[in-house]
């Protein structure tokens, strides 16, 4: 039986006070107790970067939501192995650094 799901995406101005509007779209559309501090700490990683835009991506598919943060530069070590990141791997089912190196996502398991 093929999985379905949905995807909604969101661009945030690249300032630290959209960090409260992340948390509530991301918890908005994910049934999941952590979902808003996991959109929140991937949002301030892409931050670091100084960027003038974040896109925010929530996608699910069957019992799996995946929150993606993406940023217009690359990544670099201090954005992909900061405190941060310690939390979204703790709270998180899998997570990583997207396959351009501009964003980084984390998946979290909902419903039963």
């Amino acid at each position: 039986m093929p999985e379905t799901g949905q995807s909604w995406q969101q661009a945030f101005k690249g300032l630290p006070e959209e960090a409260a509007r992340v948390r509530a779209w991301a918890g908005g559309r994910v049934q999941h107790i952590d979902a808003p501090l996991v959109a929140h700490e991937l949002f301030v990683a892409i931050l670091g970067t100084r960027p003038d835009v974040i896109e925010m991506t929530v996608s699910t598919a069957g019992a799996r939501a995946r929150i993606t943060a993406t940023g217009p530069a690359e990544l670099n070590a201090l954005h992909t192995h900061g405190p941060g990141l310690a939390i979204i791997a703790g709270l998180s089912r899998h997570s990583g650094v997207t396959t351009d190196a501009r964003g980084l996502w984390a998946q979290l398991q909902v419903g039963s």
